[in-house]
């Protein structure tokens, strides 16, 4: 059993060594219609580094071709294959400007998008690389109305812009449990004033975002704690603005789970506008 194993091992290891052995010819090699075909092959196999180390040279020396314009679009679904987004969106980008009516212009046009959607960051993190993604797919939108693959590109545009509420969110909620901790020179020197600020203009850019009642919720509680903190001069009308704001909480939603808060807050208000 030992001897078969070892024997197995040994034909593994010449075969590894003959593969190679053959990619280095053929690296080597200036018959490029031969390299490209090895290439094509590299990459219907999935051997997608290989492919890319071919690919690499025949893109300049079959720039203008056919082939050329196979061999780019190639390469970055070849870098794609690999997880190299980076490259595989510049490469993209590039078969796009150089072939904007060619055979692979619509997919090549749609994984600029993906590939910039596979680097996009977790919402705590700077979102320009979202920012990026967004615009790419709209343009792919602009430019391929009537694709096939208009759909999965309006569900990654839902799913980036959705990361782009989540960062505003974060932010607002940050300010909201920072409290009176530190000021916020920025907005008034508050981050209640910050939070509301912040919530605000993520409801006025997302009208229609998922997280609407989140965003109300940290404005209407904000409000109230910014009324409860103010000095005497300012107290009445932060209150007021705050029972406004829990009036229109409870009208926007009305089966919210925080229409109790909204009412106790209401009270609270009361005692000090109606005196």
């Amino acid at each position: 059993m030992m001897k078969k194993h070892i024997f197995l091992l040994f034909g593994f290891v010449l075969l590894m060594c003959s593969c190679a052995a053959e990619f280095n010819r053929v690296y080597k090699t200036t018959d490029y219609a031969y390299k490209y075909e090895y290439a094509k092959e590299c990459f219907a196999r999935g051997k997608y580094s290989q492919a890319i180390s071919l690919l690499q040279e025949l893109v300049t020396i079959m720039k203008g071709t056919d082939n050329g314009e196979e061999c780019l679009y190639m390469l970055g679904m070849a870098e794609y294959g690999i997880s190299d987004y980076e490259s595989a969106a510049e490469t993209f980008r590039k078969y796009f400007s150089s072939y904007p009516k060619g055979i692979y212009a619509e997919q090549a046009c749609y994984y600029i998008g993906q590939s910039l959607y596979q680097s996009t960051p977790e919402p705590r993190l700077d979102q320009t690389p979202t920012i990026g993604a967004i615009n790419a797919f709209q343009q792919f939108l602009d430019y391929f109305p009537a694709s096939d693959l208009k759909p999965k590109a309006q569900d990654r545009l839902f799913e980036l812009q959705d990361k782009l509420v989540m960062k505003e969110y974060i932010s607002a909620e940050l300010y909201y449990n920072l409290g009176d901790y530190f000021g916020n020179c920025n907005y008034g020197g508050s981050n209640f004033e910050a939070c509301i600020v912040t919530a605000q203009n993520a409801l006025k850019d997302y009208p229609y975002t998922k997280m609407r009642e989140d965003f109300s919720l940290l404005i209407m509680k904000s409000k109230f704690e910014l009324a409860r903190q103010s000095v005497e001069s300012k107290k009445l009308e932060r209150y007021r603005d705050a029972e406004d704001e829990c009036y229109g909480f409870l009208n926007e939603f009305p089966d919210s789970k925080s229409r109790g808060l909204a009412e106790e807050y209401i009270e609270k208000c009361k005692k000090i506008t109606k005196n």
